[in-house]
């Protein structure tokens, strides 16, 4: 599991860790992230018919992007709610479109942990870099950001700097 770490400008909410784990599969990754702290305190998406779906990021969801050349990347959403989105970029945060995927997403809650478990089926080339992101919003409104890394300023998820795990071929 891999350790993300809450951006430097955020004060620290009612979650106080964020594990995740990215496992590239024969036809794209298992992904499983768990936040673990005072769950009942943070906005946990109601579960929602499985599907493709826009503004995820909005509240409580994770993360992941995919690049194998540096330049172009995968992003896909990931809701508590089972709702999930996919995009394709041709270079930092243009040419966004959907992308191909099928997602299978299950949520375990407790008081004190959230884990998510996405099945994703889609072409992931090897070797890639991933960033494993979360967004968690606490009961007072406010979107907390965690990832692997941060480059400096405003949290950026589309920042390359963010996608820090290499996976080998």
């Amino acid at each position: 599991m891999q350790s993300l770490v809450l951006h430097p400008d955020c004060a620290p909410g009612s979650i106080h860790s964020i594990e995740a784990e990215i496992v590239p599969t024969a036809d794209g990754c298992r992904a499983t992230f768990i936040a673990k702290g005072d769950v009942a305190q943070i906005a946990v998406p109601t579960v929602a018919t499985p599907g493709r779906f826009d503004n995820l990021w909005k509240t409580t969801c994770f993360e992941i992007f995919w690049s194998h050349d540096g330049t172009t990347y995968r992003e896909f959403n990931l809701s508590p709610s089972t709702r999930w989105a996919c995009y394709d970029f041709d270079a930092f945060r243009e040419g966004m479109r959907d992308a191909p995927a099928e997602v299978e997403i299950t949520v375990a809650v407790s008081d004190s942990e959230l884990r998510l478990t996405a099945e994703i089926r889609s072409t992931l080339p090897l070797p890639a870099t991933v960033a494993l992101n979360g967004i968690i919003e606490d009961a007072d409104g406010v979107n907390r950001f965690w990832a692997l890394a941060f480059r400096p300023g405003a949290p950026e998820f589309h920042a390359s700097k963010c996608r820090a795990l290499g996976l080998p071929t």
